[in-house]
């Protein structure tokens, strides 16, 4: 597949002007012009980015790429061998971070929603661009046992804040680092709030405002999304798809 064909379909289909961000989405180091072989993973971190070479990649497609905003302007160090790695082997980079995320089919909470067998996905239309959703359980679980379904499919034990007895029926959820966002859940109304991370003030938001808080670890509820557009792109372009989990406990 030519890769100017390959960057104008990702953007059209992910809707990447539909969100204002803090990286560049898209096409963020140029490699070879034809694409065959893809691999994706979450974080174009060395790890995954040599994984690339070994599996003779042609494209590497990532949720957190390069040149976010705040971060050293320079390409030294960490940055610089990462980058040097792409070039020396031809090997073009995609990041894709909200437009990932709030993917309406194959996104990061579409796929956790599928995963976890929520039913009634849907985003909150005109909140945080879209990118909280909500939906229920088929039948109200109990917080533990909501825990156990949720560190089975993750592979991984959530954070469980709040002290209510309150089955959790409702739910809002919103992948990464959205634990701000939970002031939104309660305004919904929902029993819970899933989201990757945690900060010392999200006790206290549970606590006092009576919901259930799973911090589920912002790899673990990020890993789905870029899974699913590889899987897309093989599927429609004939591609060779490789999906890389370098697994990371946060």
């Amino acid at each position: 597949m030519n890769r100017t064909a390959l960057t104008r379909y990702l953007t059209e289909f992910l809707q990447v002007g539909n969100y204002k961000d803090y990286a560049p989405n898209g096409l963020q180091v140029e490699g070879k012009e034809r694409i065959k072989t893809i691999v994706t993973g979450v974080t174009a971190c060395q790890a995954l980015i040599d994984r690339a070479v070994e599996l003779n990649a042609d494209a590497l497609l990532v949720h957190h790429g390069f040149f976010w905003k705040g971060e050293p302007e320079t390409i030294t160090g960490m940055k610089y061998r990462r980058i040097k790695s792409l070039i020396t082997n031809d090997i073009n980079l995609y990041g894709y971070h909200l437009p990932l995320d709030g993917h309406p089919m194959l996104g990061n909470n579409a796929e956790l929603a599928r995963e976890l067998g929520i039913i009634d996905a849907e985003s909150v239309e005109g909140v945080a661009q879209g990118l909280v959703w909500q939906g229920r359980l088929d039948e109200p679980m109990a917080p533990s046992a909501f825990a156990e379904h949720l560190a089975g499919v993750l592979g991984r034990k959530a954070l469980h804040l709040g002290v209510s007895d309150r089955p959790i029926h409702r739910l809002a959820w919103c992948s990464g680092g959205a634990q701000d966002y939970i002031d939104i859940a309660v305004d919904l109304g929902v029993d819970a709030f899933i989201s990757g991370e945690v900060s010392e003030r999200t006790f206290h938001s549970a606590v006092e405002q009576d919901i259930h808080y799973f911090a589920a670890g912002h790899h673990a509820t990020e890993r789905f999304g870029i899974k699913a557009l590889g899987e897309h792109l093989a599927n429609e372009f004939g591609l060779i798809h490789h999906f890389v989990d370098i697994d990371n406990p946060v």
